[in-house]
């Protein structure tokens, strides 16, 4: 940021929280760091220090005359139960759970920062991992979204690092995805080729629209099932991805106008409402919501680079999902 920085607040922002206001502000700010700022005294409204949850009236000027000081990232091993799939001298695969970031990111304070991850679990599981990832990423070859669950590789060493890193960049690694998404998909199976970048206007979303730095993208995609229920219609669908774009599938199924369930950052409903009871129904049933995405990498096909080994490892939808979906199609009484 070029400092200091002088904002009006507008009428139209009246009512708005200070930090989400500041954070539609700073360009490629998180909330999480505006908050941070806010509280070491960098922000000034009306030339006064205030909370971040002040409410703004339209009118105010805000001054930002620091950064965030930030404590270094640091990964440390954490006691976090794992579901470790897979696992030789070389490589693990591992079941990663929903809500986990794969490694320490953006956080208000040093615990949400660097503790919690995947990262913290394996250096505490393993030990040892590569270092080709840098000191942050240890292990990391490939990642998963926070809120997709599902088979993620982990290299134990450099040289199983680097020669999975070259199996990914050649597409010679099968990932296949589940993903629930809303609206009756047309088409039995498809292929979805748009490429992805960056949104121009909101920074923490991809798109393959006015999109900045776009790189090709192709996802590959099959009916499962169709549901219809009184909640309306849904398609359950199997997803191959041939590269491995940021938020790939999500930006693909929303760009064709079905986004997937549970995902509110590509247009999903936060909940999803019943449609209204019919005459023999007794009760009309609560909306639903789903505190995550529906979508699991459910399994990835390669050939071990060092052993030669052909490998296919899958892991079945974890109980919250096959748990809505229960609900989801549940007839009422």
């Amino acid at each position: 940021m070029n400092l200091p920085i002088a904002i009006e607040v507008s009428t139209e922002a009246r009512g708005l929280r200070l930090d989400h206001f500041l954070a539609s502000q700073l360009e490629g700010v998180s909330r999480a760091r505006v908050q941070l700022l806010i509280d070491q005294g960098g922000v000034a409204v009306n030339d006064k220090q205030e909370k971040a949850s002040l409410k703004l009236r339209g009118g105010e000027q805000i001054v930002v005359s620091s950064e965030p000081h930030l404590a270094p990232l640091k990964a440390i091993p954490e006691a976090i139960p794992l579901d470790v799939v897979y696992e030789d001298d070389d490589l693990a695969v591992i079941n990663k759970p929903a809500g986990m970031m794969v490694h320490a990111g953006s956080g208000a304070t040093d615990a949400a920062r660097n503790l919690g991850t995947l990262v913290n679990a394996l250096l505490y599981r393993f030990k040892k991992l590569s270092s080709n990832g840098g000191e942050m990423r240890p292990g990391i070859v490939h990642r998963l979204d926070k809120e997709t669950s599902g088979l993620i590789v982990v290299a134990k060493n450099d040289r199983a690092h680097a020669a999975m890193g070259e199996i990914f960049s050649s597409r010679r690694i099968k990932k296949t995805y589940i993903a629930l998404v809303q609206g009756a998909v047309k088409n039995d199976q498809g292929v979805i080729d748009s490429a992805i970048g960056r949104d121009s206007v909101h920074r923490t979303r991809m798109t393959t629209r006015h999109c900045i730095n776009p790189r090709t993208a192709l996802s590959r995609y099959e009916v499962m099932r169709r549901i219809e229920t009184r909640f309306g219609k849904f398609t359950l669908l199997s997803v191959r991805i041939e590269t491995g774009r940021t938020h790939q599938i999500r930006v693909h199924m929303a760009s064709i106008g079905h986004p997937v369930v549970g995902d509110t950052l590509y247009g999903a409903a936060g909940q999803i409402e019943p449609t209204p009871a019919g005459p023999r129904r007794k009760t009309t049933p609560e909306a639903l919501r789903l505190e995550r995405n529906f979508l699991h990498a459910t399994r990835i096909e390669f050939t071990h680079p060092l052993s030669g080994k052909e490998l296919c490892i899958e892991a079945p939808l974890p109980d919250e999902l096959t748990d809505f979906l229960r609900r989801l199609e549940e007839t009422p009484e």
